[in-house]
């Protein structure tokens, strides 16, 4: 497909597109990226232009601007990113839970924006590699996020060599994956503890039940200060009052919502809702 140049007209249309429906905010200098990534629909779609995908953006299908919006969300993604987080699960948070909920034998876990599956599985391998005790508990961990393509992704739990290779350890990808042509396939016994379900986090929120360890991890990233509040408050509600909290390295509550307090542990983005909030 010929390269066309997205009009300043048709980029401020999609930029005010995705701030309505996902509360992402696209600079100025995006304007690149939202053009390839228009490029790459059209081409999906069977658009023979940008010009004419953008025809039917501005139509208000709303099944035209979903896949838009879907398009424009950051998928990037890896297992055990940035390593800290998933140790602090394992030498800090898990210990604790696990004493403090010996009676209930329950724990949850949340996911948002899992994207194409790699956060929630890791979780789900550290689980089952070094708390093999939970498996005589009630464990549950759903994934949420906003693109229903990558959730069909996750559901189905195939990677390729490229993806395995970023952060998965060879004795886990031994152990938990088998060889499938050029994919690799996670394991019934990993995978089936996962659900995943479609949410926007800017949208009203479906019943949570409450949420032992929540991981909303390079997400507020993305959105303005007054939509990282609002998420924030419902994450405190939806979180139990021992809970943790983890967010990216470059993410924090300070300034934005004083009910947590950031738990001491290397680099991890752990937070925790203070004392009475």
């Amino acid at each position: 497909m010929t390269t066309l140049e997205l009009t300043s007209a048709d980029f401020d249309f999609i930029r005010n597109l995705v701030r309505d429906r996902a509360a992402i905010v696209l600079e100025q200098e995006k304007h690149y990226l939202i053009e390839t990534r228009l490029q790459m629909l059209a081409k999906t779609d069977g658009f023979p232009t940008v010009s004419h995908l953008m025809a039917e953006v501005r139509s208000g299908k709303p099944n035209v601007h979903t896949r838009v919006v879907e398009a424009m969300t950051t998928n990037e993604t890896s297992f055990f990113r940035d390593l800290e987080p998933f140790e602090a699960l394992r030498k800090l948070v898990l210990p604790e839970l696990m004493s403090r909920r010996e009676q209930q034998r329950k724990l949850r876990f949340w996911c948002a924006a899992s994207s194409t599956g790699q956060e929630p599985y890791s979780i789900a391998m550290l689980l089952r590699d070094h708390q093999p005790s939970l498996k005589d508990w009630q464990v549950q961990i759903q994934a949420s996020d906003l693109a229903n393509p990558v959730l069909d992704r996750a559901r189905r739990a195939a990677f390729s060599q490229l993806e395995v290779n970023r952060g998965l350890p060879a004795i886990l990808l031994c152990k938990y994956f088998l060889k499938q042509g050029t994919e690799w396939l996670l394991k019934d016994e990993i995978r089936s503890m996962v659900e995943f379900f479609q949410m926007n986090l800017i949208a009203p929120w479906p019943v949570l039940p409450a949420m032992d360890v929540i991981f909303l991890r390079n997400v507020l990233i993305y959105f303005d200060v007054a939509t990282k509040q609002q998420i924030l408050a419902r994450v405190r509600k939806t979180l139990r009052p021992d809970g943790f909290l983890f967010l990216g390295g470059a993410e924090t509550t300070m300034n934005l919502d004083d009910s947590f307090e950031r738990v001491a542990y290397a680099r991890s983005g752990c937070y925790r809702l203070r004392p009475g909030a």
